[in-house]
């Protein structure tokens, strides 16, 4: 065996380790006659840089998917990046603006032609830094969410669902995103809570008899009202049925409108109607068929329409129109509301509610089958709690804006031949789409040049919804060799934030088009917090670059850290210790290997070997053991508790085998352990490496192969996962031992508390009750002799405590250690004989205080309480030193 160097250098062996598996095709699959274990990556944004959410995730993913590996199965992990539309255009229009570059200046084909470059430029950093990770990817099947075949899939899926009636174009109040200048998702919009200003306003009532009262937050848009509501049934608002009112500054007539909707108690119970500008007062001018008045433009600043404060941005406008409103006699007071501000997730702008014309996908249809996958368990969920927030999701569905208007993405396959809003035809090329529009127009002369594309391009959820069909061709060939023989996969990893972005609308996509679900188990990952519990981002400068972390403690370190605190669901509160704990059980790992090769004699071949000797109880102890704790990590990985399982391996590595196990078998002082013991502990190692491996692949690589000669293709990461014997579990070879554990444990403080060295030998008597107990203690003794120096050991029934010892008794027994000749006995007596004067001297003034009446009875209960704990410690105290000072004699 090659010597072994001194300190664990992760660097070069991860290096080392991972062109070795990548080169030699160990993370390719191919469909084969083995059963499948097939997992998708959620493709990274593929501009995007590897940060701690990220790590966390593949860290999961690769866990998984190695474990099947060795389990037999024929993993296949498919990575890929996604497109994203809105992230992407935002970092492209950025990057021109620097170059003096405006997007409105340029065709859509030749910024189409700026955002490949840059994609070209910065894509797939992050799947290469996922390599240091150690992401066994079969990176032969990377995907990309605009390549041509997927790209050809998003048309045909939306030109099916069209077909089917699932698509349609409507006019719809949505979140408009200034910033970016497009629709975004009610998911993609967050809520802040924040402090507003309310606004009273008075509307003079046409017919002179005074005005109207009105409380609002958006003063700036009072030039699209187009109604006054009031609650058919609100006595205080009764006198200003039928009237009308007129808008302050514009002068317009607006009527004044009843609608069950307004609450009777908000303000003067009277409600401006907006509905150009708010989704409740679009849904009340729907019913009282009012006119809409949109006074926004697409960049949320006042068109002509508003007649004033023309051309001002929203913000600016509200500002000008107050004092406008004060010179005009118009506003009432202002007052501090508590209001929920929308905010864009991607550009963090201020949403704006707005009617447009979109594209939208009806989601009744699709959502049932996969709500009921997910309720009766055909999918399931770890942990089991996102079950009601998906139920309580789906059941409220509503129908989804696919449509954006940006120019990166998949361009929505609509061509348009007229002005009218059924004037469009649905193709997947222009000349398809000018055959079908001469068909519907019943025109053959129809030119081309009256054909003109959607702008608009698809969400990027529409494509991503797809990835598990996708990635496999699935649309491309429904009946390929990949697609039948991998889909559906096994299992998702993934943040519950995009529950409902991506989990839900993949499992309709999955029944939609092949008619099941595309997953079998659906993990959740919680999110990555720093000790404060703030969510890491680099705006809050919280976040550790995980390329740094691996640079200092190890890839397998991180990933050690990143598991040591992560069960499925709950956030992880990160600390940088755990991750320096993660380096320092490779050390340990390594420092362990290290040792018993230093016990091999030149010259001499070691086989590992794993065989246990029935008769000695540390053998028997550590057999039980491994085989508990690897059905244990089997059990754990059943339930998803992946954390757990790890901790199960550490333990067993850590406690059982380097502390404990190593320990017990070192031999006496300047010999070598013989020949089989060392192969014993080699084989043990074995094992135990090859179930570690999953979570820490390079340093279990590395010793497996130090452990004996193996070829190019006897990787541990394509070994056989070793399973333990179930006949090797022993309940009661793993209680005696834990009593030996035990005692030494009590000696040892022993020891501590009474500064006596290791090296000094120590008498022990340890008396019992009973035989069987006897038996047990007798049969275990060398156990405390090998990690006790002693120099007698005395084991029996009712032993007499000898004069002058110190006792502690465990679980019935007696263990005795007399301290002549270990202690100053005399030294020791004065000491204890002085904190007994002193504890004597406190308690009687203690009970002085509580003997006082005016003090029981005027001190606060609390104060009172305080003392008579004093008073029953220092009792306990002084009973245990005059028992220690009996001992002494």
């Amino acid at each position: 065996m090659a010597e072994i160097p001194k300190q664990f250098e992760p660097g070069p062996v991860e290096r080392h380790w991972y062109a070795h598996w990548e080169t030699n095709g160990f993370f390719r699959s191919t469909p084969d006659d083995r059963p499948p274990f097939t997992i998708l990556i959620p493709p990274p944004n593929v501009t995007g840089v590897l940060h701690m959410g990220h790590m966390l995730n593949n860290t999961l993913q690769d866990v998984l998917v190695r474990r099947a590996r060795m389990r037999g199965f024929n993993a296949c992990w498919v990575p890929g990046t996604d497109h994203a539309s809105i992230a992407t255009e935002a970092k492209v229009v950025q990057k021109l603006r620097k170059e003096g570059i405006r997007k409105g200046d340029l065709t859509r084909d030749e910024f189409l032609k700026h955002a490949w470059e840059w994609t070209e430029k910065h894509g797939g950093i992050i799947l290469q830094q996922l390599r240091t990770l150690g992401a066994s990817c079969d990176w032969d099947r990377t995907r990309f969410t605009m390549e041509p075949s997927l790209y050809d899939a998003v048309i045909d899926c939306f030109i099916d669902l069209h077909d089917r009636g699932l698509i349609y174009r409507g006019l719809r109040m949505v979140n408009w995103d200034p910033e970016a200048r497009t629709v975004v998702s009610d998911e993609e919009v967050l809520h802040k809570e924040t402090t507003a200003t309310l606004y009273h306003i008075r509307y003079p009532l046409t017919d002179g008899s005074g005005h109207v009262t009105i409380a609002t937050v958006r003063p700036e848009t009072i030039m699209a009202d187009t109604a006054v509501a009031i609650h058919p049934d609100n006595p205080k608002t009764a006198h200003l049925k039928g009237k009308r009112v007129r808008i302050p500054l514009i002068d317009r007539e607006i009527p004044i409108i009843e609608d069950a909707y307004v609450d009777p108690e908000f303000g003067t119970g009277a409600l401006k109607v907006t509905p150009a500008h708010d989704k409740n007062d679009f849904e009340i001018g729907t019913r009282h068929g009012l006119e809409v008045i949109d006074i926004l433009n697409a960049d949320a600043t006042l068109n002509e329409k508003a007649r004033i404060l023309v051309g001002q941005d929203r913000f600016a406008a509200r500002k000008a129109i107050v004092p406008l409103l004060q010179e005009g006699g118009f506003l009432d007071k202002t007052e501090e509301y508590a209001s929920n501000l929308a905010l864009s997730e991607r550009t963090e702008a201020v949403i704006e509610p707005r009617l447009s014309l979109q594209w939208f996908v009806k989601m009744q249809e699709l959502g049932k089958p996969a709500l009921d996958a997910v309720v009766n368990g055909e999918v399931r969920f770890h942990p089991a709690k996102f079950t009601n927030t998906y139920r309580h999701w789906m059941e409220n569905i509503q129908d989804w804006c696919i449509s954006r208007q940006l120019w990166w993405g998949h361009r929505i396959p609509a061509w348009f031949y007229g002005e009218g809003e059924q004037d469009y035809v649905i193709a997947r090329t222009e000349a398809e789409a000018l055959e079908m529009a001469r068909a519907k127009t019943g025109n053959p002369e129809l030119d081309a040049m009256r054909l003109r594309q959607d702008e608009d391009v698809l969400d990027t959820w529409f494509s991503s919804w797809l990835w598990p069909i996708s990635v496999f061709d699935g649309f491309k060939d429904p009946d390929n060799r990949d697609i039948r023989y991998y889909y559906p996969t096994n299992d998702l990893v993934t943040a519950p934030e995009i529950m409902f972005f991506w989990v839900a609308r993949m499992i309709m996509a999955g029944y939609a088009f092949k008619g099941q679900a595309p997953f079998r188990n659906v993990y959740y990952t919680g999110i990555v917090r720093d000790k404060q519990r703030r969510k890491m981002s680099k705006s809050l400068g919280n976040s550790p670059d995980p390329l740094d972390l691996i640079a200092q403690y190890g890839a397998d370190g991180t990933r050690a850290g990143m598991l040591f605190s992560s069960p499925a669901g709950n956030d992880l509160l990160f600390d940088e210790g755990l991750v320096e704990q993660g380096r320092n059980f490779a050390n340990k790992i390594w420092n362990a290997f290290r040792f018993i090769t230093m016990q091999m004699e030149d010259g001499r071949a070691y086989v590992p070997n794993a065989v246990f000797d029935e008769t000695d109880p540390t053998d028997r102890w550590m057999r039980s053991r491994v085989a508990r704790t690897f059905a244990e990590m089997d059990k754990a990985f059943e339930e998803y508790r992946i954390s757990d399982a790890l901790h199960g391996i550490y333990k067993l590595i850590w406690d059982d085998f380097c502390d404990w196990y190593i320990e017990l078998n070192k031999p006496a002082y300047g010999t070598r352990m013989a020949p089989a013991v060392v192969e014993k502990l080699l084989g043990v190692f074995e094992l135990l490496m090859a179930r570690l491996h999953p979570f820490m692949p390079f340093i279990t690589e590395e010793i497996w192969h130090r452990l004996r000669e193996r070829g190019t293709g006897e990787a541990l990461m394509m070994a056989a996962e070793p399973a333990g014997d179930p006949a090797w579990i022993s309940d009661e070879a793993e209680t005696a031992f834990a009593l030996q554990q035990e005692l030494v444990s009590v000696l040892r403080n022993i020891r501590a508390e009474k500064g006596v060295a290791n090296a000094h030998p120590i008498r022990v008597v340890i008396s019992t009750a009973d035989a069987a107990t006897l038996a047990g203690l007798q049969a275990g003794r060398a156990i405390l002799e090998r990690l006790q120096k002693t120099e007698s050991l005395d084991i029996g029934i009712g032993l007499a405590k000898p004069r002058g010892s110190t006792t502690v008794v465990l679980r019935g027994l007696e263990v005795h250690v007399p301290l002549e000749g270990l202690v100053d006995l005399d030294a020791e007596r004065e000491r204890i004989s002085k904190e007994i004067e002193r504890l004597e001297g406190f308690l009687a003034s203690v009970r002085t205080k509580l003997g006082n009446a005016s003090f029981a009875e005027r001190a606060p209960a609390a104060i009172v309480e305080n003392e008579r704990n004093k008073e029953r410690d220092a009792t306990a105290s002084l009973g245990k030193l005059r028992a220690l000072l009996d001992d002494l004699g």
